[in-house]
C-alpha cells in the first residue's frame, strides 16, 4: 500500500459506499457522480489496497476477503474523523433516551451502580445503563470503537494504555474480614503468623487461586492456605458468616458486608499500597456532551462515596 502522504483519502468514503450498496451504479447515485467516475475511483481504490476489493459474481459485486478486513476499520475511521470535524451536539439528559455501556469489576457494581442508578433515574429517566464485567486483556478495542462508554476499577489491575484518559474517583485499602465470635475476632493487632494459621477464602472472577495478598506473601517465600475460591462478592458475607474462614477484601466492601451479616473488621498485618479506583475512557470522547456527562455523573457519585467515609 502507498504510504499515507499519497493516499487520497476521499477514497475511504468512496470504499464505505461502495461496500454498502456492493454495487457501482447505486454507489454513483448515492455520492452524486457518474458511473464512470464510480467505476474510475474503484480502479483507484484497487491500485492502492493492491487487490481487487469487489469482484462481479452471479448474485452481483462480491467483496474480497480483503475488502471484508478493511471495512470495519474505515467505518470506525470515518466515524472518528466526523466526530472531530462536527461542532458536538447539545445533550440534554432529561430528554436522552441514549444507551450507555460501562465495563466494571463487581466491586464497582456494588459501590457505585446504586448510586449512580439512583442519580440518572431522578435527571435523566430515559438513559440506560449497561453493565459489563471487565476484561483481561484490557479492553481498548471496545473504547475505540465505542462498544464501551468508559471502564471502572483498580488502576493497577485494569493497567489500561497510557493513551487512554482516565480519572482517579476515589483509593482504597485492603482489610481481613471474620465472623462475629472467630478466635480471632477480638484481636487488635493480627499478627502474620496469625494471619497466615487462618483458613481463607478468595474471590477470584477470573478462577485464579492466587491474589494480590498471595504475590505478596510469595515475594516473602510464604504462602497462606486458600480454602475456598468464588468468582464473585455475592455469596461472600454469608460464608463467612458461618465459617472460620477469613476473607481479605477492600475496605469500603467489607463495610458494605457489615450490614449485611454479622461481621467483624481487621487490620491486615501486611503493608499494601492504597489501590486507586479510576474510570477511564477513549479521548476520541473526550468532546462527546453525552459522554462528559456520564463521567460527570460517576465522578460525582464517587466524590460522595469519598465525603461520606470522611
Amino acid at each position: 500500500m502507498s504510504e499515507l502522504r499519497n493516499f487520497d483519502l476521499n477514497l475511504l468514503i468512496t470504499f464505505d459506499v461502495l461496500m454498502e450498496e456492493l454495487s457501482v451504479s447505486r454507489a454513483a447515485e448515492r455520492m452524486y457522480v457518474t458511473q464512470s467516475a464510480m467505476s474510475h475511483a474503484l480502479q483507484r481504490l484497487r491500485q492502492q489496497f493492491d487487490d481487487p476489493l469487489l469482484v462481479r459474481g452471479a448474485g452481483g459485486m462480491k467483496p474480497t476477503e480483503r475488502a471484508l478486513s478493511l471495512a470495519g476499520p474505515v467505518k470506525a475511521l470515518l466515524r472518528d474523523a466526523n466526530s472531530l470535524i462536527q461542532e458536538p451536539e447539545n445533550f440534554d439528559a432529561s430528554e436522552s433516551r441514549r444507551r450507555f455501556n460501562i465495563a466494571a469489576t463487581d466491586y464497582m457494581d456494588l459501590l457505585v451502580a446504586p448510586l449512580l442508578m439512583e442519580r440518572i433515574d431522578s435527571t435523566a429517566p430515559g438513559v440506560d445503563i449497561h453493565i459489563k464485567r471487565t476484561q483481561q486483556p484490557f479492553p481498548e478495542h471496545d473504547l475505540e470503537y465505542g462498544e464501551l462508554d468508559v471502564v471502572l476499577g483498580f488502576d493497577a489491575v485494569l493497567k489500561p494504555p497510557t493513551y487512554l484518559a482516565r480519572e482517579k474517583l476515589f483509593e482504597d485499602r485492603m482489610v481481613s474480614v471474620v465472623r462475629r465470635g472467630h478466635p480471632k475476632s477480638g484481636v487488635k493487632d493480627l499478627t502474620l503468623d496469625d494471619y497466615l494459621a487462618m483458613k481463607h477464602m478468595l474471590i477470584s472472577r477470573t478462577g485464579t487461586r492466587f491474589g494480590v495478598i498471595d504475590d505478596w506473601l510469595a515475594e516473602r517465600g510464604l504462602s497462606r492456605r486458600v480454602a475456598l475460591t468464588v468468582p464473585h462478592f455475592l455469596s461472600a458475607p454469608l460464608i463467612v458468616a458461618q465459617t472460620d474462614m477469613e476473607l481479605s477484601l477492600p475496605e469500603r466492601i467489607a463495610n458494605c458486608f457489615l450490614a449485611q451479616a454479622p461481621l467483624t473488621i481487621l487490620s491486615l498485618p501486611i503493608e499494601l499500597p492504597h489501590y486507586d479506583l479510576v474510570m477511564v475512557w477513549h479521548p476520541l470522547r473526550e468532546r462527546d456532551p453525552a459522554h462528559s456527562w456520564l463521567r460527570e455523573q460517576i465522578a460525582s457519585v464517587c466524590r460522595a462515596l469519598e465525603s461520606s467515609k470522611s
